[in-house]
């Protein structure tokens, strides 16, 4: 799991998976496009680990002008940890990842800030935290309809009138601790 989880994390490596999630099938040329801030010898770099990590796949070679262009997707279970890898993960495995997780977050939103004229409002930044009191089933309904929500806006593509903006879920049950203190 360790493994997998740190060939996905790299916060450029993440950005090319995000680049192909839902299904969509893409060129270099195309990728580079949805990251013109990635080199292009760089993002070639990446796009070699996720391939033989089978992170990715070659999904069609077209013959251009003499030369072989590749397309990819997101391998079967390319990007997804088993329940059963990471439940048999150690401790500090899932916190290694998990700070890996928010470590890429926090790379993500300190670029922003650095990129000059911001204006949080306008650009719709927010954070938030907030408690849940759900049933295991009303739980399931919630992720099932997050999951719907999320595939549906993750089918438009990058346009002119669109900017791309990053919305991390993090879903963390009470612990012990907690629950003794509200008894």
């Amino acid at each position: 799991m360790d493994a997998k989880a740190n060939l996905i994390l790299h916060p450029v490596r993440m950005r090319i998976v995000q680049t192909l999630v839902n299904g969509r099938e893409l060129t270099v040329q195309e990728i580079a496009s949805m990251l013109p801030e990635v080199p292009q010898a760089t993002l070639y770099r990446h796009l070699k680990k996720l391939a033989e990590g089978n992170v990715i796949q070659v999904a069609a070679e077209n013959q251009v002008r003499g030369a072989i262009e590749k397309v990819y997707k997101i391998a079967k279970e390319g990007i997804s940890l088993s329940p059963e890898e990471f439940q048999n993960s150690t401790k500090e495995e899932q916190l290694r990842v998990f700070t890996q997780f928010a470590g890429g977050l926090i790379d993500q939103f300190g670029s922003y800030v650095e990129n000059g004229e911001i204006d949080l409002l306008k650009d719709g930044v927010s954070f938030r935290q907030v408690d849940l009191y759900l049933s295991d089933g009303e739980f399931r309904e919630f992720v099932h309809n997050l999951k719907k929500a999320f595939e549906q806006a993750g089918g438009y593509g990058p346009r002119k009138d669109r900017k791309k903006r990053t919305i991390a879920t993090i879903i963390i049950p009470e612990g012990e601790k907690g629950r003794k203190q509200d008894e």
